[in-house]
C-alpha cells in the first residue's frame, strides 16, 4: 500500500506538488475525482494518509461535481482509520460562505456586512438592510463564480424581476456589501497546520472576482499583480485561529483593509492552496517543500501508530 493517496479534480493545479512528491520519493497514488466510487461497508483507507485537494470551483467544470460527495468520502475514510488532511471538517466550512462569516465572527473578527437568504424571494428585503454596493454570491463558490454586484436597490430590484438573482448550489445566497478594498489591494494569508506560512497582496483586486494565484490561474489576468506581504502580528495571530476553529491543515484566508473606515474585513476561507505562480520570484521558496514536509510528517506519525 502507497503511503500518501491525493483526491484531485483539477489535473493542471497539483503538477507542482507532484514533482516535488515524485522529488523527495513519497510513495503516493492519485484519486482523480471523474470515475470515483466508494462501499460504505468496505471499511478500508487506500493509504494511511489521504490529502483532499478538492476544490469548491470543480462544479464550473463538471456538471456532475463532487463537492457534497467528497464530504461522504473524506468522512468515510475518516471512519476508516485514515489521517485525511483537509478532512470532513475542513470540508463543512469550505463548502459554505455563511458558516465561514459565522465562524470568523465567533472569532472576534470583522466582516462585511451580509445577509444570509434561501429563497429569491427574500433578495430585495436583504438588500435593504445594507449599503450599496452590494454583491449577491452563493454560498459555495470558487475563481470568482456566482457573484454580481448591484449598485442601487433600484437596480437589483429591475434585476432580480426580470431574471431571478444568482443563488447557490445548494440554494443558499449571500447577500453582502460591497467592500471598497483599500489601494485595489487583497491579502490572502497561507496557513499550514494551523500556523501562518505566508501572506501575498493581490493587488488590482477590484478588475476581477476571480483572485486564485496560482500559475494555471493568472494566465488570463494581467490587471492582477502579486507580491510579498508581511501581515502584522496581531492579524498572523487572527489568521492561525481561524485555521485553528476551521479545522484547516492547509489553506489560505483572506481579508481586505475597508477603504470606507481602515478596518480589515476578512471575508473568504479557502481549503484548496494551490499556492502562489512563480513562488522562488514571490517568496524566495516552493512552499510545495514545506507541505511535503508537514506531508511527510503525518505519514510517520501513522507508522508510529500503527507499530
Amino acid at each position: 500500500m502507497a503511503d500518501l493517496a491525493i483526491y484531485y479534480e483539477h489535473p493542471e493545479w497539483f503538477k507542482p506538488l507532484f514533482a516535488v512528491l515524485e522529488k523527495r520519493g513519497v510513495s503516493w497514488i492519485p484519486l482523480p475525482v471523474q470515475e470515483h466510487l466508494f462501499d460504505p461497508s468496505d471499511l478500508r483507507a487506500p493509504a494511511p494518509v489521504v490529502l483532499n485537494r478538492l476544490a469548491m470551483s470543480s462544479f464550473l467544470r463538471q456538471d456532475e461535481h463532487a463537492i457534497f460527495y467528497s464530504q461522504a468520502l473524506m468522512a468515510h475514510y475518516e471512519a476508516a482509520g485514515a489521517r485525511v488532511i483537509n478532512g470532513s471538517a475542513a470540508l463543512a466550512i469550505d463548502t459554505s460562505k455563511a458558516r465561514q462569516m459565522t465562524l470568523l465572527r465567533s472569532l472576534g473578527l470583522q466582516i462585511p456586512a451580509t445577509v444570509v437568504i434561501h429563497r429569491s424571494a427574500d433578495i430585495v428585503r436583504a438588500a435593504a438592510e445594507l449599503r450599496f454596493p452590494v454583491m449577491v454570491k452563493g454560498d459555495i463558490g470558487g475563481s470568482g463564480a456566482g457573484m454580481a454586484r448591484y449598485d442601487s436597490l433600484e437596480d437589483l430590484a429591475a434585476f432580480a424581476e426580470e431574471n431571478g438573482c444568482p443563488t447557490g448550489i445548494n440554494g443558499v445566497t449571500l447577500v453582502q456589501e460591497y467592500v471598497p478594498a483599500r489601494d485595489g489591494r487583497v491579502i490572502r494569508c497561507e496557513t499550514l497546520n494551523g500556523k501562518f506560512l505566508y501572506a501575498i497582496a493581490l493587488n488590482g483586486a477590484g478588475t476581477t472576482f476571480d483572485l486564485c494565484p496560482a500559475d494555471v490561474c493568472m494566465a488570463d489576468k494581467p490587471s492582477i499583480t502579486i507580491e510579498a506581504y508581511t501581515p502584522s502580528p496581531e492579524i498572523i495571530r487572527a489568521v492561525e485561529a481561524v485555521a485553528r476553529a476551521s479545522h484547516l491543515d492547509v489553506g489560505g484566508i483572506e481579508y481586505m483593509v475597508d477603504d470606507r473606515d481602515g478596518v480589515e474585513r476578512f471575508y473568504d476561507i479557502n481549503a484548496l492552496s494551490n499556492f502562489v505562480a512563480n513562488p522562488l520570484d514571490v517568496l524566495g521558496y516552493d512552499p510545495h517543500e514545506k507541505l511535503v514536509d508537514f506531508v511527510v510528517d503525518e505519514i510517520a506519525k501513522t507508522r508510529k501508530v500503527a507499530a
